[in-house]
């Protein structure tokens, strides 16, 4: 089906709208109340662009309307559209005044609480009119999120074998694992530590089945041990660090929050080898960053600048 200039003038975004109201919805007539429509209006619209492209759309269930396969290729393709869409008024607005707007990024946990969270205030302090969306996951969700266009770019540690098809890294700094434990931990007044005489000790960690987890788990093989159980295998960060405080638990995480000076935790003098990967910042070849974007990933780089001295 050549996208020939008939078709380049009837679709329009307000048709994709329509339709990807309608699936988020599940029903014409919620969607044509979304969206401040009468019905026959909504169900004209669908009509028009069945008969446009020659397929059918939607069909009907017990559920209410849901997609065929056209209407979910549609969907999926029109929503980077729009997407595209808001991106493109948003840089039109952040054009004329780059410190107003709201700029989309992804980041993994560890660098959004120690790296996004002191530049959103700086940012904010400076120029009140600025808004931010957040997406955080590991580096899969991030991609997905940027392949989609939700984002504008995303920070996260760049694991070996992560395929970046279409996609450019810009590596700020490396960074190893670390063994890390609240202050109150009978381990921190330790000067010297091995690996194994921790394996009985209390870990709070990320489920072993999660990205993290088995992440972790190939960082403690690598250091010639198997993973410990988990006393607790949580994905949250508030319990973590809540349990962490009480001084009875370790756990692994990243070691740059720590050489920021951006936590309270402790890291125990355990040097874990063959952990050590890059993080940089990873966004679409074909996308351009909005001078929003820009200036947040400038101030990432001033921020990181004393870690990338140790590369």
């Amino acid at each position: 089906m050549p996208f020939d200039a008939r078709i380049g003038r009837r679709l329009r975004p307000r048709d994709l709208h329509i339709l990807l109201a309608i699936l988020q919805t599940g029903s014409m007539a919620k969607a044509a109340s979304q969206l401040a429509m009468s019905q026959p209006a909504v169900s004209k619209a669908i009509a028009d662009m069945e008969h446009l492209l020659k397929v059918r759309l939607l069909d009907r269930s017990p559920r209410g309307v849901v997609p065929t396969r056209y209407g979910s290729a549609l969907a999926r393709r029109g929503q980077v559209v729009l997407n595209e869409l808001a991106q493109g008024v948003a840089e039109l607005e952040s054009l004329a005044d780059p410190t107003v707007g709201e700029l989309r990024m992804g980041s993994a946990e560890p660098f959004a609480a120690a790296i996004a969270a002191p530049i959103m205030r700086q940012l904010r302090e400076q120029h009140p009119g600025v808004g931010f969306h957040v997406v955080t996951g590991d580096l899969s969700t991030l991609m997905a999120e940027l392949a989609a266009r939700n984002i504008e770019f995303a920070m996260s540690r760049l694991y070996e074998g992560a395929r970046l098809d279409g996609m450019i890294a810009e590596v700020l700094f490396d960074d190893a694992y670390a063994i890390v434990a609240g202050a109150q931990s009978r381990w921190t007044t330790r000067r010297k530590v091995q690996l194994p005489d921790l394996l009985q000790e209390a870990w709070v960690l990320p489920p072993y089945d999660s990205f993290q987890g088995r992440e972790i788990a190939a960082a403690f093989r690598a250091n010639g041990v198997e993973p410990p159980r988990p006393s607790v295998a949580t994905m949250s960060l508030h319990l973590r660090n809540a349990l962490l405080a009480t001084g009875r638990f370790l756990t692994m995480l990243p070691s740059f929050p720590l050489r920021l000076g951006r936590s309270s935790l402790r890291a125990l003098p355990v040097k874990l080898e063959r952990t050590q990967l890059p993080v940089g910042i990873i966004r679409l070849r074909d996308r351009s960053i909005t001078p929003l974007g820009q200036l947040f990933i400038d101030r990432v780089r001033a921020l990181t600048k004393p870690l990338a001295r140790a590369r």
